[in-house]
């Protein structure tokens, strides 16, 4: 299995994976016309030839031995520039009465941009059959590495949304209870409006000023921060890097928003450089344990590793993995041990 960036050719396979996402996905909608769009501004992206607060990097993870896509993730390098990026932000408002002496606090929601500028993972999706062998970690770890080389292309902070909670029926308490009494349509349609990158109606629709949670029901409050079954294993990798959740969520399903400094960031702050050496053999352990990542934009790929590197801090390749990674003695890798 190995990360590469996406490839003008892959539109079959990303509409595959589009199909399969399901509801509340909404990064990768099922519309050829939109994903080609995406590919092709991916491709500008890695070529750099488009502005840094303007820049989609995707990846795809490809099974070398049938080609097919497996997966693909994201990083948006700057949020909020063309259109606003909406959420809610969760608040307190305290309420006294000197005269009954009672005192009360009671949750709020307020329409939030605050996260413009920020860069953003996203888009991380695995096939059920490949959910195995760390491959949804090689997903979701070498964005870090990815940013970490080119750290000068992104801003101080990254932050991600998880999918909301979805009843067995694919619906969305939170937003029953909520977004459907301010948009005339369904939270499908407003799912992939929003995926197709037009979202103003939203700035648009929504109140101005804060919602009472206490007005919501029992079990839309219940969903407020909380993530999607499937979504748990993605969130439990972004904790452990040490993205946290600071009460930011999703204006349609009140999934958490979290959020981090880039330079805190775990795989950024403890990845390294090391020169490689190839040799016809070299031991594999049983269990790969080192994250390994090519250091050019265009040529970026990234695959596990049974063995790190010595203590002059050169890693030994096999003729197999170095063509893999299209690297040859001498070149450079950004190492990462998990």
């Amino acid at each position: 299995m190995r990360i590469r960036p996406i490839a003008r050719g892959d539109l079959d396979g990303l509409q595959a994976l589009a199909q399969q996402t399901g509801v509340g996905f909404t990064s990768l909608p099922d519309n050829r016309d939109f994903l080609a769009g995406k590919i092709e501004s991916a491709a500008r992206a890695f070529e750099e030839r488009t502005p840094l607060d303007d820049r989609l990097y995707f990846f795809v993870l490809e099974d070398e031995e049938n080609g097919e896509l497996a997966g693909c993730c994201a990083i948006v390098g700057q949020v909020g520039r063309d259109v606003p990026f909406y959420n809610y932000r969760l608040g307190t408002l305290a309420h006294s009465s000197v005269q009954l002496d009672l005192h009360r606090t009671i949750d709020t929601l307020f329409l939030s941009s605050d996260h413009t500028g920020n860069a953003e993972v996203c888009s991380l999706y695995l096939r059920p059959e490949y959910r195995k062998s760390r491959n949804g970690a090689l997903l979701s770890k070498a964005r870090w590495l990815f940013m970490a080389q080119f750290r000068d292309r992104f801003p101080d902070k990254v932050l991600a949304e998880m999918r909301g909670v979805f009843d067995e029926n694919g619906v969305s308490p939170f937003w029953e209870c909520l977004g459907s009494h301010f948009f005339p349509m369904d939270f499908n349609e407003a799912d992939r409006l929003t995926g197709l990158g037009q979202k103003s109606f939203i700035g648009e629709l929504m109140p101005k000023f804060p919602i009472y949670t206490t007005f919501l029901t029992e079990e839309a409050r219940a969903c407020i921060g909380q993530v999607h079954e499937q979504t748990r294993p993605a969130l439990e990798m972004l904790k452990k890097e040490g993205l946290r959740w600071e009460g930011y969520v999703d204006i349609f399903d009140g999934g958490p928003t979290v959020e981090a400094y880039i330079d805190d960031v775990r795989a950024v702050r403890n990845s390294r450089l090391c020169k490689v050496e190839v040799t016809t053999g070299a031991e594999q352990a049983e269990r790969p344990s080192w994250l390994v990542a090519t250091t050019d934009m265009l040529g970026f790929r990234a695959i596990w590793l049974g063995r790190g590197p010595d203590e002059n801090d050169v890693i030994t390749l096999t003729e197999e993995e170095a063509r893999r990674l299209e690297v040859a003695a001498g070149d450079s890798l950004r190492i990462l041990e998990t």
